[in-house]
Order: structure tokens, then sequence, then C-alpha cells
């Protein structure tokens, strides 16, 4: 088995977990053969958002088709 890893970062005005969802939901639903995730950082944008919105950077493990 070959398996590629990409970076993605979920936001969420809720929470950190919230925000580490969206990234999960999102790869899920538009990659194949997802294996597993890796939480990497947390962060939060204070100045551009109305609101704190919740960062989480996730690095998304999937197998690469023959």
């Amino acid at each position: 088995m070959v398996f590629k890893k990409i970076t993605l970062i979920g936001t969420s005005e809720e929470s950190f977990d919230a925000a580490a969802d969206d990234a999960i939901d999102r790869a899920e639903d538009t990659l194949e053969n997802v294996y597993w995730v890796e939480v990497e950082e947390f962060g939060v944008e204070l100045k551009g958002a109305p609101d704190r919105e919740y960062q989480a950077e996730v690095e998304v493990a999937f197998e690469l088709e023959d």
C-alpha cells in the first residue's frame, strides 16, 4: 500500500473540535480511501473574523489506488 498525506484547515465559530470535524468531514466527503487523520495545530483568527474563528490544521492520509 502507498499513502498520500495532505493538509486541510477546518474552521468553526464554535470550537476547536468543531473545526477539526469540519476538516475531517470534508476529507471523507471528497477523498477515497481515507485511513487516518492527525490533528497538527490549533489557531484562532481574531482580526479578520467578526467573531473568533477557531481553526484546526489536520493531515489526512489516504491510500492511493493502483
